[in-house]
């Protein structure tokens, strides 16, 4: 009898930017090693919540049943989506200090993404800024989100000039 090929592992790097941590605009990436990426960024935040999103958009961009490796060079990501969400679930969303767990419905919205996926999720920790291609290029792609959010102005609002009565244009 054959060996039941394996699924293919799909492999995602993830990156988050901070530009004035905390507070500035941030930027969230992943680069999926196929070439494909996404990125995005909101106004305000903190280089944690940043890496969080990259996170949770590589996971619910990548549904199915192949295995999913997550590559980040973020220690704190990686730790609350494999590590530590496990005993802060067993004690009730609280630190082993008993404190709130900062981020807290980002890292649920992580795990809630990892436990509906059908297949495995995995992260693998990398060194940043040491040119692993996909790091340097999830990097690059939160650092581009990250100020175009900052460098769009606002729309100015409308003029809205009184009119005099009996004048016309």
């Amino acid at each position: 009898m054959g060996r039941a090929e394996s699924p293919p592992v799909i492999t995602v790097s993830t990156d988050g930017s901070c530009l004035r941590n905390p507070g500035g605009a941030i930027g969230w990436a992943w680069a999926n090693h196929d070439g494909t990426s996404a990125s995005g960024g909101h106004a305000s935040g903190t280089n944690q919540i940043a890496e969080l999103m990259a996170v949770l958009e590589a996971v619910r961009s990548h549904p199915g049943d192949e295995p999913l490796v997550i590559q980040a060079d973020s220690q704190y990501a990686i730790k609350c989506s494999s590590e530590w969400v496990h005993s802060w679930k067993r004690k009730g969303w609280r630190t082993a200090a008993g404190g709130p767990v900062q981020n807290l419905a980002l890292i649920q919205s992580i795990d809630a993404a990892i436990a509906q996926r059908p297949g495995p999720v995995s992260f693998v920790w990398v060194r940043g800024h040491r040119g692993d291609e996909f790091n340097e290029r999830a990097d690059e792609l939160a650092g581009i989100a990250a100020r175009g959010v900052r460098d769009a102005a606002p729309e100015p609002p409308l003029a809205v000039a009184a009119v005099e009565p009996g004048v016309l244009f």
